[in-house]
């Protein structure tokens, strides 16, 4: 079975669930900070992982009439609310942990909250190795999102262990609350590379410059091609977008311009799918924005210096 984005994101919700309710049911027998924290990312997950689905869901609809690039932004949009809820789970489980540091509060029964551990760490990277293979098939940015998240839950997993044990095992009192202020920070640091992606989406960031290089080359193998320039590219979800102008001869006929702009698609679509290509074309020598390096630089040239 494919792993696409909406299976990913179903998958998620489901693994939310059962990790939501083993994680509630340790921390109200141990009583640790870290289990709590735990607990709390769990319910955050529930709730991106629905929100998730639903911008995967919005962003694979075809283009309407209102929305004629279609709908991938919705993407971008899911992953900025999972990063919101992402912050304020790590705020929360920042105060708990400050609380747990002032009244000296130890965890009990580390050996309830340790097995419930291990059962999420398994389930997390099972999880997580299906969204590799959704992401890997169509770059979703709100799966990438989601499962930037599992994977922290990993490594705050094995931080719930280490804090039960430490403090049960070894009498290294505050270990939990200190594992759990740990916990907050990485998941902070999640959040804003999280955040930076997604924005660089919802801003229509340029392609990455290798990205970009890659589709001049290849277009510049076309021998009837004189020049590319105004090139511009951004992401929309799983959907990328290239558009440029190119210069023919002035003596090339209009049927002729149109079936090398419909070979050059076809050429640069094979080599980067799911982009749609819009290629404008100039008579040679014409320029439409005397002065403007950005649009009016040759890309083809560039190429060789």
């Amino acid at each position: 079975m494919s792993a696409t984005p909406t299976r990913a994101a179903i998958a998620s919700v489901c693994a939310a669930l059962l990790l939501g309710g083993l994680k509630g049911w340790a921390a109200w027998s141990t009583g640790s900070v870290a289990m709590l924290a735990s607990l709390a990312d769990s319910l955050l997950d529930l709730v991106a992982s629905l929100v998730t689905l639903a911008g995967v869901r919005i962003a694979a609809q075809p283009p309407d009439a209102e929305h004629r690039f279609g709908h991938g932004k919705a993407e971008a949009l899911a992953a900025l609310f999972q990063v919101a809820l992402i912050s304020v789970s790590a705020g929360f489980i920042a105060v708990r942990a400050v609380e747990r540091l002032r009244t000296g509060e130890v965890a009990a029964q580390a050996e309830s909250g340790i097995a419930v551990s291990l059962v999420a760490i398994v389930v997390t990277l099972l999880l997580t190795a299906y969204q590799r293979r959704a992401i890997a098939a169509t770059d979703s940015i709100a799966i990438r999102t989601d499962r930037l998240h599992y994977q922290s839950d990993l490594l705050l997993n094995a931080g719930v262990i280490a804090a039960l044990a430490a403090e049960q095992y070894l009498s290294l009192t505050g270990a939990d609350p200190l594992f759990g202020i740990a916990i907050a920070l990485w998941l902070l640091w999640g959040a804003w590379r999280a955040a930076a992606d997604a924005i660089a989406q919802l801003m229509d960031r340029e392609w990455p410059d290798e990205k970009r290089r890659a589709l001049v080359e290849l277009a510049a193998r076309e021998p009837e091609l004189q020049s590319l320039h105004d090139l511009r590219t951004r992401t929309s979800g799983s959907q990328d977008f290239a558009q440029f102008h190119i210069h023919v001869p002035g003596t090339m006929s209009v049927a002729d311009a149109h079936a090398l702009v419909e070979k050059l698609e076809r050429r640069l679509e094979a080599a980067f799918p799911g982009t749609e290509i819009l290629i404008h074309v100039d008579p040679a020598g014409h320029v439409d924005h005397p002065g403007d390096e950005l649009r009016e630089a040759d890309e083809i040239e560039q190429l060789k210096e």
